[in-house]
């Protein structure tokens, strides 16, 4: 089975965000913040984009036997409460709520009957606030949580973390999209 190569297509307006981040990778000459939200906003937008025009059914099947949690709408739930833990929880020390840290564990995945469109407006408000808080930050600031040992990162380490977190899941939900519908492409 072929699977078709789908073309780069704009986001899906956004009303928390003044315009959706773009899927291209940001300037090699770029100075070292624009580098690192750059990047982040690549992988977001990577991410976002593995859900259009998914239907409700399928953002909610899973796919892979040994991890059922691990639907479309799972990951996008757990990117929104990853940012959420480690901008607002992590680095301004604000308290440790939400799904993320309740029982039983993976909570934030566990989405069965939230609706894929309201979980995808959760992640670009929660994506707002994170790009707030990464303008008003240093990148050697370091966090402010005293329950978390992660708290001693610096804003720049949880850049590359983030970085790294959205582009693993990024890669994730382009693996779950194509055993679902076929649709491959990235970038």
């Amino acid at each position: 089975m072929t699977s078709p190569r789908v073309a780069s297509t704009p986001m899906s307006p956004s009303p928390y965000l003044s315009s959706y981040p773009s899927r291209e990778r940001p300037a090699h000459e770029a100075d070292e913040r624009t580098q690192l939200v750059g990047w982040l906003d690549t992988q977001r937008a990577t991410a976002r984009w593995k859900c259009e025009e998914l239907s409700e059914a399928d953002a909610h099947r899973p796919v892979l036997p040994s991890s059922p949690l691990m639907t479309m709408a799972g990951v996008m739930s757990h990117l929104r409460w990853a940012e959420h833990l480690w901008f607002e929880v992590v680095l301004l020390g604000r308290p440790a709520v939400g799904p993320m840290f309740d029982e039983p564990e993976d909570a934030d995945m566990r989405v069965e009957g939230v609706p894929l469109a309201e979980l995808l407006d959760d992640y670009d408000r929660q994506v707002a606030v994170s790009n707030e808080i990464f303008a008003a930050q240093s990148l050697d600031d370091v966090g402010r949580h005293p329950d978390f040992d992660a708290s001693g990162a610096s804003l720049r380490w949880i850049m590359f973390h983030m970085i790294e977190e959205t582009a693993r899941h990024a890669g994730h939900l382009d693996a779950i999209r194509e055993l679902l519908d076929g649709r491959t492409g990235h970038y």
